[in-house]
């Protein structure tokens, strides 16, 4: 298994936000985390990529465990966030904004052949690379997000809410793109409010009901369970 979390606790103060979840993402795959609002699907995503701490169990990436390490020393070993609302910066160009998201790679010959896949991923940003960040639409914006995660040849692209705010055209736009990030290689964990194009694009998913694993499965055998379409599917389609 190339990532699993074990047990998982986490709290903010004397609140326990995470009670206990065991959560994996084998090589390849694509896993979907859903839930409302508070279930604590970032608060997850978050403890994947070192930002909180747990209080007590273990995530353990290729075979070692990462639970105590800093963010950063995470990010080297290959695993890179997307966060919710984009988070890009705004006084920066497109290129500056990527550049940034290479702060860990040594190789400038790796970091070129990354830039030039992610601008054949996403056309758009080529066409806008000395624009600033913060002049860009949200779908654009988006696409940077996503882009920085890649510029440091992840193993695991960490996605919290990629469709958020977006037009239904660029939502499929962005998940065809994850597809095609995922056929390259990286394994993809992706928290998203959009259930059905999740579970769709997933191989597995799991719901989180405040703070625990309520359900876990195939993404197939996810889509067609009626508790799932009652909840958050909108009934059966």
């Amino acid at each position: 298994m190339l990532l699993e979390i074990r047990n998982l606790h986490v709290r903010y103060g004397n609140v326990e936000a995470i009670h206990g979840i065991t959560i994996s993402a084998d090589k390849g795959e694509i896993v979907t985390i859903l839930g409302a609002n508070g279930a604590g699907k970032s608060t997850t995503l978050m403890s994947i990529s070192g930002l909180v701490k747990p209080s007590q169990g273990e995530i353990i990436f290729e075979g070692q465990p990462i639970h105590q390490i800093p963010a950063n020393k995470i990010v080297e070993r290959g695993i890179t966030q997307s966060p919710e609302g984009r988070r890009v910066f705004g006084i920066l160009t497109v290129q500056e904004n990527l550049n940034l998201g290479a702060f860990t790679a040594t190789d400038k010959k790796q970091v070129q052949h990354t830039l030039d896949w992610i601008y054949e991923l996403f056309p758009r940003l080529k066409e806008r690379r000395e624009q600033l960040a913060g002049t860009l639409s949200g779908g654009e914006q988006q696409m940077l997000a996503i882009g920085r995660a890649l510029m440091a040849k992840p193993k695991i692209l960490l996605l919290d809410e990629p469709s958020l705010g977006l037009a239904p055209l660029l939502v499929k736009a962005i998940f065809e793109t994850v597809r095609e990030i995922n056929q390259s290689g990286v394994t993809v964990i992706l928290v998203e409010q959009n259930a059905r194009a999740a579970l769709k694009l997933a191989h597995r998913g799991y719901v989180m009901e405040v703070g625990h694993i309520a359900l876990q499965d195939s993404a197939k055998a996810l889509l067609a369970n009626p508790d799932v379409q009652s909840a958050y599917l909108g009934g059966k389609k």
